[in-house]
């Protein structure tokens, strides 16, 4: 029941407060920290944090004040620890295809974890009181600090020291100043779309009266495309082939949305969901790219600002899809969402197409 901030796609806990905009110096400090101090530190400080504050969350004479604060510490940690995550996983992988794989395979137990978590966590209510599943949650972080703790190999710093903030300012500078590193980055923008129907699916499923089963179709169908899309991509295609989809699936994964405004029943917008979903493969080919470009001594922090930007434009998306809908029928602004998406796509396609040519 460890509560996920990694970058799937689904609701996880970010309708819970307005912290998106804080995410991405919590994640790029993060990597700062591992480049300074070391990941496995990292990763355990972050873990037990995060039980500390589960653990004062449980308590019967916390305020409910409180409650919220305890809840802003664990949104904010939690990204730390998972960029830091991704950031050491080259480490630990090497940064050929081995690396690409097993990036992919985080994804899919994390959006799989996501998935089962919504399931069990209602199941898991009815055996036990709200305070009794903070103090599960509680053990899980305890139990992932231990292990990381033990069952982990301490690495390196990769910076010998100085001063954090000059060694911030001058990796963010490095990493945003090449322009295929930065054109890449951007091309995570699809995510900033494709939240727009899980953030407004309860308010669908109203609209089109197909009760809270309809809820739990709507919000799973897209993440079920993306788990069975990334499987096949890392299975069945070659590294030549995952690189071949990159672009076709990014500038069109967003055309099936535009069924929406048509209002063709619930049974054709799961099916647009999924295939919205499956175009998520593309992240395969878009991630070994990135790591051939960015300098060995520039990847931590250029993969930390990647999921950091991921996960702020995923907040900044719901967010005006959820304005958007105050204004129009929510058909028509997944439509909307649909052709402008497209739009940006395209446009940024483009631009990586020039810069591989330019290489």
């Amino acid at each position: 029941m460890r509560w996920s901030n990694s970058g799937s796609w689904s609701v996880r806990w970010r309708s819970l407060g307005p912290w998106g905009s804080g995410r991405c110096g919590c994640i790029y400090g993060g990597q700062v920290a591992v480049d300074l101090s070391g990941a496995r530190r990292v990763l355990v400080v972050c873990d037990l944090v995060c039980a500390g504050c589960a653990a004062g969350m449980a308590l019967p004479v916390t305020p409910v004040a409180a409650l919220l604060a305890l809840r802003c510490v664990i949104a904010a940690v939690s990204p730390v620890f998972t960029g830091t995550r991704a950031a050491t996983l080259v480490d630990v992988l090497g940064e050929g295809d081995l690396f690409v794989l097993g990036r992919s395979l985080l994804r899919i137990v994390s959006r799989s974890a996501v998935l089962v978590g919504f399931g069990l966590g209602g199941v898991l209510l009815t055996v036990v009181s709200p305070r009794g599943a903070l103090v599960i949650t509680m053990c899980t972080f305890a139990s992932s600090a231990l292990l990381l703790r033990f069952g982990t190999r301490r690495r390196p710093a990769r910076a010998g020291g100085g001063s954090l903030l000059r060694y911030s300012l001058a990796g963010a500078r490095q990493v945003l100043g090449d322009r295929r590193i930065r054109v890449l980055l951007l091309l995570c923008a699809p995510p900033m779309f494709v939240v727009a129907p899980e953030a407004l699916a309860a308010a669908y499923a109203d609209e089109i009266g197909v009760g809270t089963a309809g809820v739990g179709l709507l919000m799973c169908a897209m993440p079920v495309g993306t788990i069975a899309g990334e499987l096949y991509a890392g299975s069945v295609l070659t590294p030549a082939g995952r690189s071949r989809i990159v672009l076709p699936l990014a500038a069109c994964g967003l055309l099936p949305l535009l069924v929406y405004p048509a209002a063709p029943g619930l049974g054709w917008i799961l099916l647009a969901l999924l295939v919205t979903g499956l175009t998520g493969a593309y992240t395969l080919g878009l991630d070994r790219w990135f790591v051939d470009a960015v300098p060995e001594e520039l990847r931590g922090r250029a993969m930390t600002v990647h999921t950091a930007g991921l996960m702020t434009i995923q907040g900044v998306g719901m967010a005006l899809a959820g304005v958007a809908a105050e204004f129009a029928p929510i058909g028509t602004v997944v439509g909307g969402v649909g052709v402008l998406g497209t739009v940006c796509c395209a446009l940024l396609v483009r631009e990586v197409a020039r810069t591989r040519l330019r290489k």
